[in-house]
């Protein structure tokens, strides 16, 4: 015989359940059909808010390498969000699929970079652009950067590219020449260099971050970059997915040169039976008009079979960012 669970009980169940998430709390059913979306980035552009997400193949979630293509939100609250296009792979460079959104808003100007996927050490950063955030024209130069030298694998995937210094900054994730260990490096580019394959130099010989806390397991990677006063501030990802991911913060005065502010976490996994208790990965920290900041991140409590897409609000001392 079941036994019926009362409805009281029922109630009190829901009501914590909603408690354990946050406020913001989305994951895109439309592609694999259950809530599916990784690797944030959020722009201010003509009076809403767009993200721009990872969003996995239609016939299943993160198990394959191929079919990813990138889907576009759209919020007026930075709360409630609505899936309103996507950007699928497009040519034979970006034929397996594409990933890992980074957006820039440059005039009227929305400039996408993101990565091939699928490729292996062969994934590269491309570039395309749009005037109203949702159609993207290609860069004739794709893929655009990907990195040299005999401390890498040639690989390069989580684009991130920051003005700083009358120069814009890309950071980007690849992984050592056994393709073992995820570690990050940067190059820069003339602001005039319409963000062409040739514009691009690199400007590291061995990795700016690189993973060396146990939390970061074997893993360094997802940058998004803030500057504060100064500094540079560097949120990244440290640890493969779900083994758990977690976000830790570097700060640098030259965009090149890299200190970790702490051996531990800035933002940590969840506790067991919370939404994020496999991990919070791939930041994201996105500056309002009014100046407020928040840092955007992936999590889920089932090892990824699913993803969600949260945020918090951040605040800024002395020391550097804090949680309001």
């Amino acid at each position: 015989m079941k036994t019926k669970i009362p409805l009281t009980v029922i109630i009190l169940l829901n009501t914590l359940a909603l408690l354990a998430q946050p406020e913001m709390y989305y994951g895109d059913t439309s592609r694999s059909g259950k809530p599916f979306s990784k690797d944030p980035h959020v722009i201010r552009f003509e009076g809403r808010y767009l993200m721009y997400i990872s969003a996995p193949p239609s016939d299943g979630g993160d198990d394959g390498m191929q079919g990813w293509e990138i889907g576009i939100a759209e919020s007026t609250d930075l709360i409630n969000w609505e899936k309103i296009g996507s950007v699928p792979p497009s040519g034979k460079v970006e034929a397996k699929g594409i990933c890992a959104p980074c957006a820039l808003v440059v005039n009227d100007t929305v400039h996408l970079f993101y990565q091939t996927y699928g490729n292996w050490r062969n994934d590269a950063i491309c570039h395309a652009w749009s005037t109203d955030g949702i159609h993207f024209t290609r860069n004739t130069t794709n893929p655009i950067f990907h990195p040299t030298g005999d401390w890498t694998s040639g690989r390069a995937i989580d684009a991130e590219v920051y003005s700083f210094n009358n120069q814009y900054y890309l950071y980007f994730a690849t992984r050592d020449p056994d393709m073992r260990i995820q570690i990050m490096g940067v190059a820069v580019s003339p602001l005039d260099g319409d963000f062409k394959r040739e514009s691009w130099t690199q400007k590291c010989n061995k990795p700016i971050l690189a993973p060396e806390f146990p939390w970061e397991g074997m893993c360094t990677e997802g940058a998004s970059v803030i500057q504060k006063g100064e500094w540079l501030y560097m949120f990244y990802a440290g640890a493969y997915n779900n083994k758990p991911q977690q976000v830790g913060v570097a700060k640098s005065r030259d965009g090149l040169k890299w200190e970790k502010l702490s051996n531990k976490p800035f933002l940590t996994n969840g506790d067991p039976g919370t939404w994020n208790s496999s991990e919070s990965g791939h930041p994201h920290i996105f500056e309002d008009e009014d100046g407020s900041t928040y840092l955007f991140f992936q999590g889920n409590d089932d090892n990824g079979n699913t993803w969600f897409i949260s945020k918090v609000e951040i605040g800024w001392n002395d020391s550097g960012p804090y949680f309001k």
